[in-house]
């Protein structure tokens, strides 16, 4: 029996991961499999009438090891891979989807589970209970199990094609980031760049043993390049090598694998009975229908697009009188809106960043969760890392109880993907009485420290950290009894209002002093750069705003329409930029192909999800500012109803619980300035 597939000997149940080898995984995948399998087959052949507890809730709580040991090797796979674990990858990934056909498209196992569904009026089953039974149910009938056994075969070889081609998509991606450097040897190519930044490039280089400097497609490299680098030519080069990833003549191309994925998606969804993949997809969605997704984002497009034409026209004046440039391309897009914002406000990220050294932020993220939420961090040292750099954490409550083990995980490395993201190692959920207390992952790519200062943030990526911890404590604060209901398992356009809301304290004076002081002085940061800070942060809101919906609308004409006509990419993107589109085009770019979160992530149909969550976050924390940022009473709402209850009853009704009334658009028009 393989370590990966039986309960851990360690401290709270933590994963060993010292004693894991990469040759365990697939066997333990095997053993794991079957082991879901026998519970399965046991709940089929129980001789005893279906019921709630003997059908609905022991399928809830089956497959436990499954799904351990598959957010260990996935989480892995996206912070600390390699070539034998994405083969391995390959090759887990088909057995893992056969495996949850088998389940879902299983006729006497959906028998059971519709004898319940069919009595639920008549079984007094608690508000979770009947989520459970409803989700249940339709995590049948929403995938083939009314189906026809040929049908059924079909669907099987659609979902085992598309999860080899999300991950090929995805691994493309990461080869092409991988593939480019821009060595620089002439130093009067680095004017215009941060300290900071050239001694992370010098770094980069020593450790190849190169001269010079060299940056790459890495966000921490490449983001203050694209806005610093006074060399135009150079910031071109760069861009178009961002813009041209997948999307180029060699092994790496994804042109064929999103033409594949969208017709495949678009068949799966046919067969099912609906009319897109959008529309089998937004059915459990807070906004229910590709024509209101549509609608809400054309309702934002009217009023963010003025706007947006004002500040490129404003952007462009500004380039032209500065450096004579005639016409703005979209590698002059950062540089000149940086330079326009040091002049308006006189503040830039140079003259932030000594107030944001990372591990003071972490700690003034704990300090606000703590005065909200009454949560206790403490960095403990006796839990297994799976890289030197994570750091482990005991999350305690007012009584000390365990609340969540968190790991933080903060630099880019060869074997991690890039962004931020937010994951979990174990679920909570309430068995035989006990607690099971989740154990939660934020992993980013931050500036590292060098020889000569510690990791020091742009406000951007202060941002990033208090986004993805939001996501950490919704998992964290998860107190459901069932397990698939459990934490962040809510609607996908529900999921991204407990990070976003917490992005909104990194513009209040009272949370700032908390944390913003300067790492050489201790000096707290400047009341002056505070009121800068929340004064350019609407800054070019109009540009942002028609940017976001440009990528919304661009996933829906992929999964809201029939695409099985479009043969070129390039062409069908272009069109599907026309209304959001202010710079010019470039030829050797292309957007889709390098797509990760519709193409690989799991927000196909959902992109609009951050728009919308927008709407939610700036009427939720609207209500904190009208009554105080730290209120008890409004945290305390916000946690019982919002992230204590992971998907235990519809995000609607969970939201109005929490306060009073449907969210309205206005919070979050005012915040950006658009009217």
């Amino acid at each position: 029996m393989s370590i990966l597939t039986h309960y851990f000997d360690t401290k709270h149940n933590t994963a060993p991961f010292s004693q894991i080898k990469i040759e365990d995984y697939f066997p333990a995948f095997q053993e794991a499999i079957s082991l879901a399998k026998a519970e399965i087959d046991a709940i089929v052949n129980n001789p005893e009438a279906p019921t709630f507890q003997n059908t609905i809730e022991a399928m809830d709580f089956s497959g436990d090891v499954l799904d351990r040991l598959s957010s260990i090797f996935f989480n892995l796979n996206s912070a600390e891979t390699n070539d034998e674990m994405q083969k391995i990858a390959q090759e887990v990934s088909p057995l893992l989807s056969e495996f949850g056909n088998d389940i879902r498209l299983n006729a006497d196992l959906f028998a059971r589970v519709k004898t319940v569904y069919e009595q639920k009026d008549a079984l007094n089953l608690s508000t979770e209970q009947a989520t459970l039974l409803d989700k249940k149910y339709k995590s049948f009938s929403r995938n083939g199990a009314n189906l026809s056994e040929d049908k059924k075969n079909q669907l099987r070889e659609i979902d085992k094609e598309l999860s080899k081609l999300s991950l090929q998509f995805g691994e493309n991606v990461l080869a092409e980031t991988n593939a480019f450097e821009m060595h620089l040897t002439d130093e009067k190519d680095l004017a215009g760049l941060p300290e900071g930044t050239v001694e992370a490039a010098r770094s980069l280089a020593k450790a190849q043993e190169k001269e010079g400097w060299i940056f790459t497609l890495d966000h921490p490299s490449y983001l203050p390049f694209m806005t610093y680098a006074d060399n135009r030519e150079l910031r071109k080069k760069m861009a178009i090598a961002f813009g041209a990833r997948s999307f180029q003549n060699n092994e790496f191309n994804n042109e064929e694998i999103v033409l594949k994925i969208v017709k495949l998606r678009q068949q799966r969804a046919n067969l099912l009975g609906y009319k897109t993949h959008a529309h089998f997809v937004l059915e459990e969605r807070m906004a229910e229908s590709p024509e209101k997704v549509m609608a809400f984002e054309n309702d934002l497009l009217a009023k963010a697009k003025p706007a947006a034409l004002k500040e490129f026209k404003q952007l462009t004046a500004f380039a032209k009188e500065l450096d004579g440039i005639e016409q703005l391309e979209k590698w002059d897009g950062a540089y000149y809106s940086e330079k326009l914002k040091q002049q308006l406000f006189n503040l830039d990220d140079e003259k932030l960043k000594p107030y944001f050294q990372l591990e003071k932020v972490l700690k003034g993220a704990f300090t606000i969760a703590g005065k909200l939420f009454g949560l206790t961090f403490t960095e403990v040292f006796d839990i297994e890392k799976y890289h030197e750099e994570v750091m482990t954490y005991e999350v305690t409550d007012e009584n000390n109880n365990l609340i969540s083990i968190f790991y933080a995980d903060f630099f880019p490395r060869k074997g991690k993907r890039n962004g931020a993201w937010m994951t979990s190692f174990k679920s909570q959920y309430v068995k035989d009485g006990q607690n099971e207390r989740p154990h939660i992952s934020n992993v980013c790519n931050f500036t590292k420290p060098t020889e000569t200062k510690p990791s020091l943030l742009t406000f951007n990526e202060v941002t990033t950290l208090f986004h993805e911890f939001g996501h950490g404590l919704h998992g964290m604060l998860a107190n459901t009894t069932y397990p698939s209901l459990s934490g962040t398992s809510v609607y996908w356009d529900f999921v991204e209002l407990p990070s976003q809301v917490m992005e909104n304290w990194c513009y209040e004076p009272e949370a700032l002093a908390l944390f913003a002081t300067h790492y050489q002085t201790g000096e707290v940061i400047p009341q002056e750069y505070v009121e800068k800070i929340k004064e350019s942060a609407s800054f070019q809101e109009g540009l942002a705003t028609l940017r976001q919906l440009s990528f919304g609308l661009l996933d829906m004409a992929w999964h809201g329409q029939d695409p099985s006509s479009i043969t070129d990419l390039k062409v069908f993107e272009t069109e599907q930029f026309k209304n959001t589109q202010l710079y010019p085009d470039v030829a050797e770019n292309a957007m889709s192909t390098a797509f990760s979160h519709i193409f690989q992530g799991g927000y196909s149909s959902g992109y609009y999800s951050y728009k919308w969550a927008e709407v939610l976050d700036a009427d939720a924390f609207e209500y904190f500012k009208e009554n105080g940022i730290f209120n008890k009473e409004i945290a305390t709402k916000f946690k019982e109803n919002v992230l204590s209850k992971g998907g235990t009853e519809h995000p609607m009704t969970l939201y109005k619980r929490f306060r009073g009334q449907e969210p309205k658009p206005d919070a979050l028009l005012k915040r950006a300035g658009l009217i």
